[in-house]
Formats: C-alpha cells, sequence, structure tokens
C-alpha cells in the first residue's frame, strides 16, 4: 500500500538482456496497449512496459500478497524520488513497532528509490525496495515492487498519466 506526504494475452521472448539484468526486451503478441501504456500481469509477477506495437520491456516485481492484489486500470498520479514513506494504518496495525514516517534514502525505507504513485486514489504504487529478495513473490499490501536499478530504468520512462493495466 502507498500513503503519499480485460484478458491477458500472451508474451513471447524476443529479445533477452544480459542474464545478471532483471529487466528484457520482449514481443508482445497481445497489440492491444499504446506505446508508454504499463501493462502488470499479477499471476506472472510481471511489469510491462510497452515501447512499441507488439515490444514491452518486461521488468519481473513483487505483487500483493494473497487478499491483497486487485485488477484495474489506474494512471500514474504521483512521480517521487527517494520518498518518505508513513506506513498506512493497516500495516501499522500489523507492524506497529513502525515509526510514523522513515526518511528517504534511508535503508529502512521500503518505498525504495523512485516511486511512482497511481491513481486515482493514492493507496497503490509502484516502487522500489529494500527487500530485493521479495521481488518474484507476493509480499505487498496491493503495491509492485522493483529492484531498486528497474525501477530507476521505468521512472525515467513514464510520465504523469500514464496508464496502468493490472490484470490476473
Amino acid at each position: 500500500m502507498w500513503k503519499p506526504t480485460l484478458a491477458a494475452g500472451s508474451v513471447a521472448i524476443a529479445l533477452s538482456l544480459a542474464s545478471a539484468e532483471a529487466r528484457e526486451i520482449v514481443g508482445m503478441r497481445d497489440a492491444r496497449f499504446d506505446p508508454g501504456t504499463i501493462v502488470i500481469r499479477t499471476g506472472e509477477r510481471k511489469l510491462y512496459f510497452v515501447v512499441a506495437p507488439g515490444e514491452a520491456i518486461r521488468y519481473t516485481i513483487a505483487v500483493g500478497k494473497a487478499g491483497k492484489q486487485w485488477r484495474g486500470v489506474k494512471y500514474v498520479e504521483e512521480l517521487q524520488v527517494d520518498p518518505a514513506w508513513a506506513p498506512p494504518a493497516e500495516v501499522k496495525r500489523d507492524n506497529p513497532r513502525l515509526p510514523d514516517v522513515i526518511p528517504g534514502g534511508s535503508p529502512r525505507n521500503p518505498m525504495g528509490a523512485r516511486v511512482i504513485g497511481l491513481g486515482p486514489g493514492g493507496q497503490y504504487a509502484i516502487h522500489g525496495t529494500n527487500m530485493p529478495q521479495t521481488i518474484g513473490t507476493a509480499a505487498s499490501y496491493g503495491c509492485f515492487r522493483m529492484h531498486n536499478q528497474d525501477v530507476i530504468d521505468l521512472y525515467a520512462r513514464v510520465r504523469m498519466g500514464t496508464p496502468v493495466v493490472v490484470m490476473p
């Protein structure tokens, strides 16, 4: 969870970057998404940034844990570098020892290097993480976690208003 201070098509790998990187260029047979759209497939634990008709950059992500996943369309409504984090009430209930705010840049800050806030509502975000071992798992309260180097890359590509389509 983030607190601010359609049917799935098949995907085929077209080209892979160096194996040490978490992102890769892939072909998308489902060409209904315009370039600049973010498509998240929670069942795959993958985020796709469409770069051209039929082509996307694919990133491995962490998704919401059981009961915290959602689907639908949201839009980028906030972009932050080294964001501070104020744990939402639900997170504080589960972790009462958390401070009210963790400053941006702190190694204890779970938001990582960048936040791409989603709206309307501002409840969810795509963000980095200080827990890279969770990437590829169902670990969050509904946000989408990325390796910090990947969220920095994605952050540089998106704009305010970018559509984000979340599918099972």
